[in-house]
């Protein structure tokens, strides 16, 4: 673990905390279209002149961590 990793104090022991890359991708289920954001897609479905509906809402998010080391211990 390097030195410049911070760490928080849970039930009283020393714990890492990880910076970690979130992505989100916001899109049509039905048609398959990606937004920019959850306001383009809010501004679809206000969108008169379209048949996008809230439950057209496909929200995905990925989460990347650089590296976890796990200690454990075996019998």
């Amino acid at each position: 673990m390097a030195d410049h990793e911070n760490f928080k104090i849970i039930d009283g022991k020393k714990v890492p905390v990880y910076k970690a890359k979130v992505v989100e991708t916001i899109k049509n289920k039905r048609t398959g279209k990606k937004y920019d954001n959850k306001a383009h897609f809010d501004a679809d479905v206000a969108d008169t002149t379209t048949d996008t509906t809230v439950d057209d809402l496909q929200q995905d998010v990925a989460i990347e961590v650089a590296s976890l080391q796990v200690f454990g211990k075996t019998k």
